[in-house]
């Protein structure tokens, strides 16, 4: 991890194309811009941690018996 020390109005580079820059600051708040590609997708972390956490919910392996329900359905075609 880096850890840096702006001031308003300096900037942080990422990499060719992402520009992070302090516009202001108010008690405990800093407000930033970031400039980058629309593809790149930016999150503030909580809702970053949500979207991961609703993925890994959605990938848990389910309780196979409760396909065994479906083999004694049947369907004509």
């Amino acid at each position: 991890m880096l850890a840096l020390t702006r001031k308003i109005g300096e900037r942080i580079v990422i990499g060719d194309n992402i520009v992070v820059t302090v516009v202001g600051v108010k008690g405990d708040n800093i407000r930033i811009t970031i400039e980058a590609p629309k593809e790149i997708k930016i999150y503030r972390g909580e809702i970053f941690d949500a979207i991961a956490a609703e993925n890994k919910q959605a990938a848990v392996t389910n309780d196979l018996s409760e396909l065994d329900m479906l083999k004694v359905l049947k369907i004509k075609k």
